[in-house]
């Protein structure tokens, strides 16, 4: 069975990464990570959209 490459890595090598994350980071501390990354990514596609609308209206005004 092989897994797709990501990166050119294998299954061995990305778990090896994570491991060494969780060393470095501590498993109480990714949670907290993930949800400042969530939020991150939320404010980015709200501030595209706000962006699109803007041009939409200036288009309409003009």
């Amino acid at each position: 069975m092989h897994l797709p490459l990501v990166f050119g890595l294998g299954p061995g090598e990305i778990i090896l990464i994570v491991l060494v994350i969780l060393l470095l980071v501590g498993g109480k501390k990714i949670p907290e990570l993930m949800q400042g990354l969530g939020k991150g990514v939320r404010s980015f596609k709200k501030g595209l959209k706000e962006d699109g609308e803007e041009e939409q209206k200036k288009e309409d005004g003009q």
